[in-house]
């Protein structure tokens, strides 16, 4: 299931995450976690980037469920 923005921006406020700390845990660039919530839907990146994001974040207790 691909995350859109809006989950993965709501994830990171729920774990009171700043945009450096989800990128310390997930080992995605500062710019690239910041350029893609600025966007709306699926985000314009690398499939690989997208499941170290959701990695990071299940690891951190958030469970994605499907529609």
């Amino acid at each position: 299931m691909p995350l859109s923005t809006d989950q993965i921006r709501a994830a990171r406020v729920m774990l009171r995450w700043t945009a450096q700390d989800l990128a310390v845990h997930s080992g995605v660039g500062i710019t690239t976690i910041r350029r893609l919530e600025i966007g709306g839907g699926v985000p314009r990146v690398q499939l690989r980037t997208l499941l170290k994001l959701k990695k990071a974040l299940e690891a951190a207790g958030i469970e994605f469920i499907g529609s």
